[in-house]
């Protein structure tokens, strides 16, 4: 999509989209519990019974080979990635390496919520694939996500050749929602430490990008939809402040808060959004989007007019939903050109 000015930005949060409307009637989004954890196993069991309706809806053996593996972290513990390889073998050129980070607001979630990118990375696109499963707040509350991602980022490229991926060819970090906040830290932080080789594109779906505590007063009149995007049938009038106290960020860290990075943006891998036009996080990313283009960094963005956060996880059954996994796969087969 060509950069977007303000007028339509405003207008794809204006109403919500009928296909949307009808099916958040039909199944309400409800995950609450008594308490966090509660909560947290409902949010999962209502994803896994939607996920026969996802376009890959489970594993697919004789297209992609799934492995478990154990990362070491630097606190001396570890934590659980899935690969993904294609059976066929790598393409020509090699296999490019994508590593990914699971959505949940830092708190919630687990391998199961990238099964669906992974799969179809590796089996339409020849890519071996890393599916991080990071620990998670409060247990584990800032900055241990990040420091999982960047361990498993590290020990993806120290195994490469073992895992059959190539990441000289293409190496890729993404993630939906606090995962796309984590793959855009990690860009910005292997650019920071100068990794070789370097990421050479970032997935930014529907992502936190930009605290509402830190706004640079300049573009306050821009970030609005936090506050006015009501009609959100997931998220509805975003309330940050419970995600962040589970979290306990750091305020103004580059681990965080990814567009007020003190060195800037330029040189950091180019990147493709998904954004919802009702979604709260809509405005953080089409400034995040803007700063990177300034910074002389390639982007492409793809905004959904009338449709809330993460609604193709949470309404598989819409057309717009499956329009949105194919246009995932384009997106990421232009990070790999």
């Amino acid at each position: 999509m060509a950069h977007l000015t303000r007028e339509e930005v405003l207008k794809s949060g204006s109403e919500v989209a009928p296909e949307q409307k009808k099916a958040a009637e039909a199944r309400p989004y409800a995950t609450s519990g008594n308490a966090f954890l509660e909560h947290r196993a409902n949010r999962a069991a209502h994803l896994d019974r939607l996920r026969h309706l996802y376009p890959i809806p489970g594993p697919i053996p004789d297209q992609v080979t799934e492995t478990m593996h154990d990362v070491p972290t630097r606190d001396g513990s570890s934590i659980r990635v899935r690969v993904y390889q294609p059976v066929k073998g790598p393409p020509e050129g090699g296999s490019p390496l994508v590593v990914m980070y699971h959505e949940g607001g830092w708190s919630m979630g687990d391998l199961s919520d990238e099964d669906l990118n992974c799969r179809m990375f590796s089996r339409d696109l020849g890519c071996v694939c890393v599916n991080v499963e990071y620990r998670l707040a409060p247990e584990h509350p800032f900055p241990t996500p990040v420091h999982d991602c960047y361990d498993a980022l590290l020990w993806s490229l120290l195994h490469a050749s073992t895992l059959r991926a190539t990441p000289t060819r293409s190496l890729i970090v993404g993630g939906a929602s606090a995962g796309g906040n984590l793959a855009a830290v990690i860009a910005l932080l292997a650019r920071d430490n100068n990794l070789q080789p370097p990421i050479t594109g970032q997935y930014l779906c529907v992502p936190a990008l930009l605290p509402d505590d830190n706004v640079p007063a300049r573009l306050a009149h821009l970030y609005q939809s936090r506050s006015s995007s009501v009609l959100d049938p997931v998220l509805g009038k975003l309330d940050a402040s419970g995600i962040v106290d589970i979290y306990q960020p750091e305020h103004g860290s580059r681990l965080w808060d990814p567009f007020n990075h003190p060195g800037g943006h330029a040189g950091v891998a180019r990147a493709f959004f998904q954004v919802g036009g009702l979604d709260p996080l809509r405005d953080e990313a089409v400034l995040y989007d803007r700063a990177l283009r300034e910074a002389g960094v390639l982007t492409r963005f793809e905004l959904y007019a009338g449709f809330g956060h993460v609604f193709w996880t949470n309404w598989p059954e819409m057309e717009r939903s499956g329009e949105f996994v194919g246009d995932t796969l384009r997106g990421v087969r232009w990070l790999l050109e």
